[in-house]
């Protein structure tokens, strides 16, 4: 009982330290407001559903078809497609915080532990690159091999 306890406060830690992470070398196509209220408050309502998912020029939106995204509160996020539900965990997060050379932008951060299409596609913090209040467009340049991944979210 104690270790299903100490996954969700583990997950908040990774959290947190990816936010902590962050750099301005990514930043040049972000959305340049600083207030992740109002992102927060869009992602809060109703369900979304992933309408393009692109991994370094390669199309894999065809992994996330078919799920309804609940971006919850407690930072909880809710993935199901009627028969499979996941769970992981969301945050806006100002990255001013904790970079050594302020960007003023968001990061968009989701963390999920299964299933592995979830956990190494989507977890990651996001740069904003657009926002409507029915669809959020993403983007990721991976420090590793330096390729570039975008995610966009419509509303249901």
């Amino acid at each position: 009982m104690k270790k299903i306890k100490l996954i969700p406060l583990l997950a908040m830690i990774f959290m947190l330290n990816v936010a902590s992470m962050c750099s301005n070398d990514d930043d040049s196509n972000s959305l340049s407001n600083s207030d992740p209220v109002p992102v927060i408050n869009t992602m809060s309502q109703g369900t979304w559903r992933i309408t393009f998912y692109e991994d370094s020029g390669e199309n894999h939106t065809n992994y996330f078809t078919g799920y309804n995204f609940t971006f919850g509160t407690s930072n909880v996020l809710t993935a199901s497609n009627g028969v499979d539900i996941y769970t992981g965990i969301w945050s806006v997060t100002n990255s001013d915080t904790n970079d050594d050379s302020p960007s003023n932008d968001l990061d968009f951060n989701i963390l999920f532990t299964s299933p592995t299409n979830f956990s190494d596609e989507l977890s990651d913090d996001w740069d904003i690159l657009s926002r409507t209040d029915t669809k959020v467009e993403l983007v990721d340049v991976s420090g590793g091999n330096g390729g570039t991944d975008y995610l966009t979210f419509e509303k249901n």
